[in-house]
């Protein structure tokens, strides 16, 4: 079977293929994926973040830490709460098609 993908693209695949890997093991988790989900409509605090993902606050907040720690989320305090909001725009871009395949 031929490629779809010119030889151009094939190389540069194959450059991103560990980030790439990463986020796809980040996104197999069915928690983490409904976190980034729950981001992906803009930022949120835990509390709006446990509602949408059924988890307890304290297993939000390790796998935010997580995700924080890899480069998948950022913050910023607002307050008492931090907002949490996904840092690269691919990764929404992702996220929605995701949902669009999916979901809809």
């Amino acid at each position: 079977m031929k490629s779809q993908l010119p030889a151009k693209s094939v190389s540069k695949l194959m450059k991103q293929a560990s980030s790439v890997s990463a986020l796809l093991k980040h996104l197999s988790h069915p928690q983490r994926l409904l976190i980034l989900c729950a981001l992906a409509d803009g930022e949120k605090a835990v509390g709006e973040i446990e509602e949408v993902c059924g988890a307890s606050q304290s297993a939000v907040s390790q796998f935010l830490k997580r995700m924080r720690d890899d480069g998948l989320v950022d913050f910023r305090r607002d307050g008492q709460f931090v907002l949490y909001e996904i840092a690269d725009s691919r990764l929404i871009d992702l996220i929605k098609s995701l949902y669009r395949i999916y979901c809809d």
